[in-house]
């Protein structure tokens, strides 16, 4: 289930060193909003998430309320240097099981304590069978400019598996009815490396995908997590998971159908019809960027300075009620873990990591690596350190040498 990384204690006032919040004026700022309720819990999750009957689930009624608060106290904390937000996500568990009149009175205490910036994008997540054309329709209204479908599959045995409660035809439905409902951009998540999936399996889940004709695609490899209802299974050979040669079929089929139909990889799990298409609100995470994460177990990050909130929803919301920080720990990392992040998350774009950030040792090793195929000479030619689909395969150990 979902743990939190360990840190040091956090002030209960929530104050930020005056070089964090001098690093928030003229660079791009973000909001991330959790909503940890789902219908059902998925036997691979191990999202901060609640389901019906669960302790933590009952904090549904009061939520928005208390995120609300949590809003109003981050705009304290950062003061008056905060930029108006360029990019909003509301992500999950499932948002929209909140009613869109909720959503869009959180969005609007996000605009009253920040302001948004004109054209900024704003996400939600939805699962399929969450969304229909009138809900839709009221949170294109309220402002949401882009939603991000959990497909996962198209194939009943494989939803099954992963205990999703959509038919696979629901998610491209649901697709067309947001396109319909004038969002600006509609994307899909996909999950490859099911326990009896079958290569055919994953091509029909692909070809759904592009059917559904989004702007963007998300891929990501199951992860069988301890403590899930999945490992479980696994434990009791109920479930075989995958060897590492499926996965790398997956991921080599997944490049090649998608670039086939028009959506080019710009992340290792991201696919988009062009660069107006990338997830904004996410290169901001990737590129070092500022936001606050609101909501129990979100993930924060100003000027350098990182911290996350308590899981439990009655903890979190407790204390944001009461005036005072959520946060359960926050970090300050050191240069060298500093230069790994930026390492890691450069190597997970196409655009790379300039070579000037490397050390002497981390040069050397991407000169081997250019050589050995892992990263891309058209890149190394500009200065930058690139992958291809070979070195995305390596990007772990690529990435410790760079960063060496």
């Amino acid at each position: 289930m979902a743990r939190l990384p360990d840190g040091d204690p956090a002030p209960p006032d929530g104050a930020l060193p005056a070089s964090a919040l001098g690093a928030l004026a003229g660079a791009p700022f973000g909001v991330y909003v959790h909503v940890p309720f789902c219908a059902t819990r998925c036997g691979y999750c191990d999202f901060n998430t609640y389901v019906p009957g669960e302790d933590g689930a009952a904090a549904a009624a009061s939520y928005a309320d208390a995120l609300i608060a949590e809003l109003a106290f981050a705009r304290r904390v950062l003061g008056d240097d905060v930029p108006p937000a360029r990019t909003v996500f509301f992500g999950g568990g499932t948002p929209t099981l909140l009613p869109p009149a909720e959503l869009a009175r959180l969005l609007g205490a996000v605009r009253e304590q920040f302001g948004i910036e004109p054209g900024a994008e704003i996400t939600t997540e939805a699962n399929p069978e969450s969304v229909d054309p009138r809900s839709l329709a009221a949170l294109r209204e309220a402002g949401f400019t882009r939603i991000s479908l959990g497909m996962q599959s198209a194939v009943p045995s494989v939803l099954k598996t992963l205990d999703r409660v959509h038919t696979p035809g629901r998610a491209i439905e649901a697709a067309h009815e947001a396109r319909a409902a004038g969002f600006e951009q509609v994307s899909v998540d996909l999950i490859y490396g099911t326990p009896g999936e079958t290569a055919a399996d994953w091509e029909a889940s692909l070809a759904a995908a592009i059917e559904a004709k989004p702007d963007h695609v998300s891929t990501y490899s199951l992860v069988v997590e301890p403590g899930t209802l999945m490992a479980a299974q696994v434990r009791r050979g109920e479930l075989t998971v995958p060897g590492e040669d499926v996965i790398v079929d997956r991921f080599e089929t997944a490049d090649r159908v998608l670039s086939a139909a028009g959506l080019h990889w710009y992340e290792t799990c991201s696919f988009a019809t062009n660069e107006a298409a990338y997830c904004q609100h996410n290169l901001g995470y990737w590129r070092g960027g500022n936001w606050w994460g609101a909501g129990p177990g979100a993930h924060s990050h100003v000027g350098g300075v990182r911290w996350w909130n308590a899981l439990h929803p009655r903890t979190w919301a407790g204390k944001v009620t009461a005036g005072q920080s959520p946060a359960a720990g926050r970090e300050l990392p050191d240069a060298e873990a500093i230069l790994l992040e930026q390492v890691m998350l450069g190597l997970r774009l196409a655009e790379g990591v300039e070579l000037a950030l490397l050390s002497e040792d981390g040069r050397a090793a991407a000169d081997r690596h250019l050589a050995g195929g892992l990263l891309d000479p058209a890149a190394f030619e500009t200065g930058r350190a690139a992958l291809t689909l070979r070195g995305r395969l390596l990007a772990d150990p690529v990435t410790l040498d760079l960063a060496g």
